[in-house]
């Protein structure tokens, strides 16, 4: 749930980030991606992390 809750929030940080700069559809979708998956690493790092110490 960790993982799928920080690939949203990041695909949304993304898009608005792309947005802001003034990017076109393409740039958004990529920002939003490349957020998203930056992201869900931060995430299973933290699920892994939470797993070590028996959380």
């Amino acid at each position: 749930m960790i993982i799928w809750g920080g690939a949203a929030f990041g695909a949304i940080i993304g898009g608005f980030t792309a947005q802001r700069r003034g990017g076109n559809k393409l740039d958004i979708a990529q920002y939003a991606a490349g957020y998203a998956l930056a992201f869900a690493i931060v995430g299973t790092i933290c699920v892994v992390i939470l797993q070590r110490v028996g959380v």
